[in-house]
């Protein structure tokens, strides 16, 4: 590795942070933990990330547990090994060990169907209503598309677990059931109430007594929530925006439940390290899930295209998805692991299980690319790869590749736009058959659009052409602007209405409109 360091303040500071470790820390060959500590600099220097925290697990030990900078831009206030992160849907994984445990007690079959533990569990596809699994819920393959229905649950909405059900009744389906791989979060917020429906325990309090108690990760919490008002340690996110870092103090995904609300640290998440790599014994001895269930998790149950990134930076070969894990070749290694992102943070981890070699990452800042490059530092000596400058590459690409989606974004322009109708006919209530309803109204002359379970989601309609206008929501950091194209009726009342990205680019799948299937609320009868 090959460092060149000028004075910038996070490559001078962050270095001396001092660690606080889980387990005793020792110097296993093959991790080289000074060029790691000079990754992570760089990186947070490259990337302006405030805070990053990180831990690295070999051959059953601890070779590194720190934090590094700052929990909070506006502060001085240091991570440590201690501080929490959101891990987002690095808790998927949680959430299938769960269910892994559950088998090991004989309480539920992986082949189960999710209807014999929640009846009312519907999709539009009655065929994989009837055989929808608990395999099928681990491994995004339901049909559904990527995202779908997320607004449900992102922004944090006011729905309740029996609404989730009921609106996943009516999202449509991208593909036939089990035909394609396709990232959905919902299927995981059911998976979580499975475990509720069999246990008696809701997915939080499993997940916190029956997992992070005997794994010994002693602050970790199944949602920011429940972080003891006491405990000032945790992180907050925040957004390179405009030319400068700005907290994001928004949402930490409570709403999705077993697909993403675990908050942890980097040494709690080192024991959750040491227990995958040792076959779901924890750090302790004790016996967590047996290495049959394991095997489950980490085998392929939908395999997926190797990706440009993978083909030209690992030599990947194969890439797969388990039971809540993602399992790819990285130059010849099987490598299993995850990422996570919420707004303003990010997490990932890898582990290699052929060398008991695990990391993982979390950080206060959306840059994933910048936590890929410091896992692949990491690997680099640990596998005794050739010398490679991950942070320097990642950071060309990585910037070469925003400036050009950038330049390139913004509201399509129409040489001849046509004139709107009067405000008064686009205004009403929209209803989707899965979100629920959406208010158009006008104020002070301006037409204005509410998504009412979702705090975040207001915003204006700025007219574009015709009956089309763009969403401008009142916070601009979601980077989540759409069209919104009305349908209206030959007597000019509006009937319908469709949503679709301005910027698809940059926008978060999980802002998924383009499913809304929104339709006019009928008038009351008079």
């Amino acid at each position: 590795m090959k460092y060149q360091f000028g004075k910038g303040l996070i490559a001078a500071a962050f270095l001396s942070v001092s660690s606080t470790p889980a387990l005793a820390q020792q110097q296993v060959p093959g991790v080289n933990v000074a060029d790691v500590e000079r990754a992570v600099a760089e990186a947070m220097e490259t990337f302006h990330i405030p805070g990053i925290a990180l831990a690295v697990v070999e051959r059953g030990q601890v070779v590194l547990s720190k934090g590094f900078g700052v929990r909070h831009i506006d502060h001085q206030d240091k991570v440590d090994a201690d501080t929490l992160f959101g891990i987002a849907s690095n808790s998927k994984a949680f959430t299938a060990t769960a269910l892994a445990m559950l088998v090991d007690e004989g309480k539920l079959s992986w082949d189960d169907k999710v209807i014999k533990h929640i009846p009312e569990f519907r999709l539009a596809d009655p065929y994989a209503t009837r055989e929808m699994t608990i395999r099928d819920l681990l491994s995004h393959r339901s049909g559904l598309g990527k995202g779908a229905g997320d607004l449900m649950i992102w922004p944090d909405t006011d729905k309740s677990i029996d609404q989730l059900l009921e609106g996943i009744a009516h999202l449509p389906t991208n593909s036939s059931f089990r035909s394609e791989y396709a990232y959905n979060n919902l299927m995981f917020v059911v998976a979580g109430e499975v475990v509720h429906r069999v246990t008696g325990q809701d997915w939080r309090t499993f997940v916190e007594q029956r997992m992070f108690k005997p794994l010994g990760m002693q602050t970790s919490k199944a949602g920011f929530a429940r972080i003891p008002k006491q405990n000032k340690n945790w992180a907050t996110g925040s957004i390179y925006w405009e030319g400068q870092l700005t907290p994001f103090f928004v949402d930490y995904l409570e709403d999705f439940r077993g697909a993403g609300a675990i908050a942890s640290s980097a040494n709690d998440m080192s024991r959750w390290l040491l227990t995958q790599l040792s076959q779901g014994q924890t750090p302790d001895g004790k016996r967590l899930f047996s290495g049959a269930q394991q095997a489950q998790m980490w085998l392929p149950h939908i395999m997926r295209k190797p990706s440009s990134e993978g083909k030209r930076n690992y030599q990947q070969q194969f890439r797969g998805y388990g039971l809540g894990w993602a399992i790819e070749d990285y130059f010849g290694h099987k490598k299993v692991g995850h990422g996570g992102g919420i707004l303003g943070m990010v997490s990932q981890v890898a582990m290699i299980p052929g060398k008991e070699l695990g990391v993982v990452v979390l950080s206060n800042q959306q840059v994933y690319p910048a936590l890929t490059a410091i896992i692949n530092e990491v690997f680099e000596d640990a596998l005794g790869l050739p010398e490679r400058d991950w942070v320097k590459e990642t950071a060309e690409r990585y910037y070469a590749k925003r400036a050009e989606t950038y330049r390139e974004a913004g509201v399509v322009k129409v040489d001849n736009p046509q004139p709107a109708l009067a405000d008064q006919v686009y205004t009403g209530t929209l209803i989707s058959p899965w979100y629920g309803e959406v208010i158009v109204e006008e104020l002070d002359g301006q037409l204005h659009i509410d998504f009412t379970h979702t705090a975040m989601l207001k915003g204006k309609l700025v007219h574009h052409s015709g009956n089309t206008f763009v969403v401008q929501w009142q916070q601009p950091m979601l980077e989540a602007d759409a069209y919104i194209q009305f349908t209206l009726s030959p007597s000019q009342q509006v009937e319908a209405a469709s949503m679709s990205w301005v910027n698809p680019d940059i926008t978060d799948f999980s802002f998924d409109f383009h499913n809304l299937q929104l339709r006019a609320k009928p008038l009351p009868e008079s």
